[in-house]
């Protein structure tokens, strides 16, 4: 089985969406079959066709913006997309793929399914999230209605024509199911953790946190990027609220983003200097460690469609490491997480709720090792990537089965 991976990025760029991709690159090939793994122009400037990055070779397709690029809003799109056919086209007659898979955004999908049909390759959708949820970020109001409801069309179009369509998690299955998606050719295919890379009970590095400044302190944190909806503007307001009742707070943010700046203006302006330290981005080599330095792990999502529908990975890390954690209670936490077995929910977009939780949790320490071991039985027994990535065995089988004599071959068209 040879399987042609259609990416938005890969490494070197470190995200959700590349260690989701390196996860199920590994166990497919633990399984026997063969990837190859395409990046679309969204990956950036290449050097060159190929790139080998910590093992993985990973094809590049290199863009020069066209006369479409010229055209307001979806120009570039129009040019990345004939770029990643092109590229496309070449790597189907170099590698002569079993399955075309296609991961997130739509603007791989619609280039494969083109590619797919021509040459008679059944094509896999993966849905990552839905490529609308972007669209409401852009223009006034009108524009965004209008891309939204475009975006929107584009995403159902591709998920129709798709031989199969894959998501992440249940919220994304009965988001295609609703838009008539027939719900045979959907697989949840879901966010897991590969249990033997994290570790469980490791002591602090002392001079980290020394460095830090976090000496007999109770530590809150975060490590990820600093995105509006990740709503850690509710962390600061709840560490301000907190700070009077528990002594020695601290807040540790591990990272970096778009609201970089306004959570440090906020952070002097609520007078947190003190108690919050913004450590930037560190090598994922070193995230460890600071994992280590944090008592308490918060993810406050803010509630909106993206974070309602998909399931992020911190919490699955974080019980994979045996980490106490506190989260916003919106659709994607709650598809992952058991409020007081197995993490501690609040509701979302409310820091006096955040602060209430947090302050539950840290009085209630002597129950933290049975719900650390709970936890990791979770992830261990529900939600390893070996049991998750073997789920791709039937759907390809399913487009790959020979064919009754005289049928058309999938992927041409119908």
């Amino acid at each position: 089985m040879r399987i042609l991976h259609i990416l938005d990025h890969s490494l070197p760029l470190h995200s959700g969406y590349t260690f989701r991709t390196l996860a199920i690159l590994r166990e497919q090939r633990a399984l026997g079959w063969e990837t190859v793994q395409l990046t679309t122009p969204r990956q950036g400037p290449v050097a060159a066709a190929s790139e080998l990055v910590d093992g993985w070779t990973f094809e590049r397709t290199p863009f020069v913006p066209g006369a479409w690029s010229k055209v307001p809003a979806v120009g570039r799109y129009l040019d990345e997309m004939r770029a990643t056919a092109r590229r496309l086209e070449a790597l189907v007659a170099q590698v002569r793929p079993d399955v075309l898979h296609a991961h997130s955004p739509v603007l791989n999908a619609l280039p494969a399914l083109s590619v797919g049909r021509r040459h008679g390759i059944p094509v896999v959708y993966e849905i990552r999230a839905c490529w609308e949820d972007a669209a409401v970020d852009h223009g006034s109001t009108t524009e965004a209605s209008v891309r939204y409801r475009a975006s929107r069309a584009i995403e159902t179009y591709a998920a129709r024509r798709a031989d199969a369509v894959t998501v992440i998690c249940e919220g994304l299955y009965r988001e295609f199911v609703a838009r008539g998606i027939d719900a045979r050719k959907i697989t949840v295919i879901p966010n897991a953790v590969d249990v033997e890379r994290f570790r469980v009970g490791y002591e602090a590095d002392t001079r980290l946190r020394s460095q830090l400044g976090l000496g007999g302190a109770t530590v809150l944190g975060f490590i990820g990027s600093f995105y509006a909806y990740e709503g850690l503007d509710l962390l600061l307001r709840a560490v301000a609220a907190l700070r009077r009742d528990v002594p020695q707070l601290r807040a540790l943010l591990v990272g970096g983003g778009p609201q970089e700046a306004q959570l440090k203006a906020m952070a002097h302006e609520l007078q947190l200097n003190d108690v919050v330290t913004f450590v930037g981005r560190v090598p994922q080599s070193d995230v460890a460690a600071y994992y280590d330095l944090i008592d308490v792990m918060v993810y406050p999502r803010r509630s909106m469609r993206l974070t309602e529908i998909v399931t992020p990975l911190k919490p699955l890390e974080a019980m994979a490491q045996g980490r106490i954690f506190v989260a916003s209670d919106v659709g994607g936490h709650r598809e992952l997480v058991r409020d007081g077995q197995t993490g501690f929910l609040f509701r979302a977009g409310d820091h006096d709720a955040l602060s209430r939780t947090i302050k539950r949790v840290l009085a209630g320490r002597e129950q933290w090792d049975e719900l650390r071991r709970r936890a990791r039985r979770f992830v261990e027994s529900e939600r390893t990537w070996r049991s998750s990535v073997a789920r791709y065995a039937e759907v390809y089988a399913r487009l790959t089965k020979p064919l009754p004599t005289g049928d058309s071959p999938r992927g041409a068209e119908r």
